[in-house]
């Protein structure tokens, strides 16, 4: 069931009917049946993985609070740990790791041919596992005590809102949401009305009519011309922002409706101006899970500089893996991770940097910062978006062997429609940044918010891409 469909549109207003009439308990039930309504729309089979990791995660959390015995601890946090990562693994990593064996051993004249699975990834089971795998991990550290209600526990791994494409929120941020009554008022239920709204447009009228271009370029055969790629490559740039934060919006937007606060998943990320800043402000909720459960166990930044490095390329090449079961996503993880390490072997030298006192100048600066490290995200784009490893070699030929224009080539039209479908989303972000206030829109006099829903609806209206295109992230 997607977002973006009429048949969205009716589930949620029946649950929003039923929600606002029930008490606190029973409006976790409705919304627990709900959300096993809402996942098994696509494949009723996999609530039986959904389920799976429930029961484990909900059973080890128990008996690592009720134990005192390290060992004993440990041996129900590892459960946890490998029941969660080898659904994972073995649902979206078998085929991938076989066909890399099978090629391996062929290597060394050894031939074998090995049974692959002929089946979908089961939608959003990288979200769900790394849920639940921080309610566990957060119980093992004493960081919060688990609850021993079943049914509030599974609500909170399957809250349809963001159960497939996140954002991944930890149990001891949305749980106690759970656990107590929510409060609903206008301001919130208005607030929420705006990011649905919001969240729709980026993905309806922005993301799925750049997709044609993108796809139109990255479907065609090489040799590629250099000029079409770089447009494809700010298209990609723009199409997965606005697909993937589009998702997150409309799901903060459904829980602030149900008077639930859901994180906010990406802060205006284009405006970075260096590797760890973007990292601060895209997919916020696995950077920051990296981070946490896996660049801090590590030794994180305290065991000197080497093995900071060492972290940081593991963290970065596994955060690449989780995207998804191909070399490109491996490569792109391990490009990112280069850029922090670069940033860091820099950071001497960049800190020494000459501060501008001239107001404009120092603006300029600004941009031509934000400018030279967008096109460097937009380098790793070009390999997480390319088909094989193959393309994003005979792409960058293009780039830099292939650079011309041509009348025939209709650059100019292909530009003009980036800028048509962007135009909007670049006015709203740029105020959202200078006044730090991604609500900044809802603080607008009257007049400004009256243009702006009048605008935006009428893009909507007739440009919208309609027939539910799936979301990007789904297949991650």
């Amino acid at each position: 069931m997607l977002f973006n469909t009429l048949q969205f549109a009716i589930f949620f207003i029946i649950v929003y009917l039923l929600y606002l009439i029930l008490n606190h308990k029973w409006q976790n039930r409705m919304l627990l049946v709900a959300s096993y309504i809402f996942y098994g729309a696509w494949d009723w089979r996999f609530l039986s993985l959904l389920f799976i990791s429930t029961i484990l995660d909900y059973f080890c959390a128990l008996k690592i609070h009720e134990s005192n015995d390290v060992g004993k601890r440990k041996c129900f946090l590892s459960l946890s740990i490998i029941g969660n990562l080898g659904l994972l693994g073995f649902f979206k990593y078998f085929n991938f790791f076989a066909a890399n064996l099978q090629l391996l051993l062929s290597r060394f004249g050894f031939h074998v041919s090995p049974h692959f699975l002929h089946i979908i990834l089961p939608v959003g089971i990288s979200f769900y596992t790394f849920q639940t795998m921080s309610y566990t991990i957060d119980v093992y550290r004493r960081e919060m005590e688990p609850t021993k209600s079943f049914l509030n526990f599974s609500l909170f791994v399957s809250y349809f809102p963001q159960l497939v494409a996140g954002p991944i929120i930890r149990a001891r941020d949305l749980l106690p949401q759970m656990l107590a009554p929510r409060k609903i008022t206008l301001d919130k239920f208005y607030e929420g009305c705006y990011l649905i709204f919001w969240g729709l447009f980026q993905k309806v009228f922005i993301a799925d009519n750049l997709a044609k271009i993108v796809d139109y370029v990255f479907a065609s055969p090489p040799p590629y011309n250099g000029a079409m790629v770089i447009l494809a490559l700010y298209a990609f740039a723009f199409q997965i922002y606005c697909d993937f934060a589009g998702y997150s919006t409309i799901a903060r937007g459904l829980g602030s409706c149900m008077g639930f606060d859901i994180m906010v998943n990406f802060n205006l990320p284009y405006f970075s101006t260096n590797p760890r800043e973007f990292w601060q402000r895209w997919h916020i909720s696995l950077s920051t899970w990296l981070r946490d459960y896996l660049y801090i166990p590590l030794g994180g930044n305290k065991k000197g500089n080497f093995m900071t490095y060492r972290n940081l390329a593991i963290t970065m090449l596994l955060g690449g893996l989780w995207h998804g079961a191909a070399w490109t996503f491996v490569i792109w993880g391990a490009y990112h991770g280069l850029l922090l390490i670069i940033q860091r072997l820099l950071k001497p030298l960049l800190g020494k940097s000459l501060v501008i006192k001239n107001i404009f100048l120092g603006r300029l600066w600004f941009f031509v910062k934000i400018a030279f490290f967008f096109h460097l995200i937009c380098l790793g784009w070009l390999i997480f978006r390319a088909q094989s490893l193959t393309q994003v070699w005979q792409m960058l030929l293009g780039l830099t062997s292939d650079f011309y224009i041509t009348p025939d080539l209709h650059l100019g039209r292909v530009a003009l429609k980036m800028v048509f479908f962007l135009w909007l989303l670049w006015i709203v972000e740029l105020f959202q940044f200078r006044k730090n206030d991604s609500l900044i829109v809802l603080k607008s006099s009257v007049l400004i918010r009256t243009v702006f829903y009048y605008i935006s609806f009428l893009l909507l209206l007739i440009f919208g891409v309609t027939g539910g295109k799936e979301f990007i992230y789904f297949q991650f």
